[in-house]
């Protein structure tokens, strides 16, 4: 940030003023991003990388520091009321969803054409065209949930991986797999772990399911992806907490 032009002077005294400022504020980006970094080494986590050029953004996921340079927009949603089952409550400025066993009196529920009426299904509020995008999600508070993509004109009275317009992760009775067309695949050596991450690349057509900790993908799904689609999860106990607006980790393939 410039502060205010010293009074009077030649305009090459402004202009050198001017250049000694940039300088200074490059030295200050360089410091804080070294600062960030020694403070990354201090406790043991990571640094994947970071710009000099740029003030860089922390991003602290499972235990590890992630220092970011990137300025790229991220995908940042929140979960849609309009969406979910009245089963479902969302909390924490609508990126949390917990589960009643009872619910809402399905009467008691706006109408909306929108709605899940059958199934314990929320939709995030973001739908996605193209690009290459990562978000994370809190699941140790839950044993059955399934976490993917949906295409926005799914149909309502479907459960997400059921159906051709759907893929996700899913976990029950301790175990993951994979689903879409209701056709699953066991994913194994995953154990439950309290946070997982989804990278969902829609033009590379693939949604992987990532450890955080290490950070890799431990299962992907294949396909080839058309129209909107929107972050999925559906939820038979406990709750979920969203995460989004974040940088991929660096490594993921």
């Amino acid at each position: 940030m410039f502060h205010s032009r010293p009074a009077g002077g030649s305009r090459a005294r402004r202009h050198r003023y001017i250049r000694e400022e940039i300088k200074s504020d490059r030295e200050k980006n360089m410091a804080t991003s070294v600062s960030i970094a020694r403070l990354c080494t201090l406790t043991r986590r990571t640094v994947v990388s970071f710009s000099s050029r740029q003030s860089p953004a922390v991003y602290q996921l499972t235990g590890r520091c992630y220092v970011s340079g990137s300025t790229g927009k991220s995908l940042q949603f929140k979960l849609d009321e309009r969406t979910a089952h009245s089963s479902l409550d969302l909390f924490k400025k609508n990126t949390g969803v917990i589960y009643r066993v009872l619910g809402l009196d399905p009467s008691q529920v706006q109408d909306n054409p929108e709605r899940f009426r059958d199934w314990s299904v929320v939709f995030g509020d973001e739908k996605i065209s193209s690009g290459r995008h990562y978000w994370e999600v809190t699941v140790k508070k839950s044993q059955e949930f399934r976490l993917g993509v949906a295409e926005a004109l799914m149909s309502r009275e479907d459960c997400v991986g059921t159906n051709s317009s759907s893929w996700v992760f899913s976990y029950a009775q301790r175990k993951w797999s994979a689903m879409t067309n209701n056709k699953i695949v066991p994913v194994t050596l995953v154990g439950k772990p309290d946070r997982i991450g989804i990278l969902f690349d829609y033009d590379a057509g693939l949604l992987g399911l990532v450890d955080t900790g290490k950070p890799a993908i431990l299962h992907s799904i294949r396909a080839q992806f058309k129209g909107p689609l929107c972050p999925a999860f559906a939820l038979w106990d406990g709750e979920l907490l969203t995460h989004s607006d974040m940088e991929e980790p660096e490594g993921l393939k």
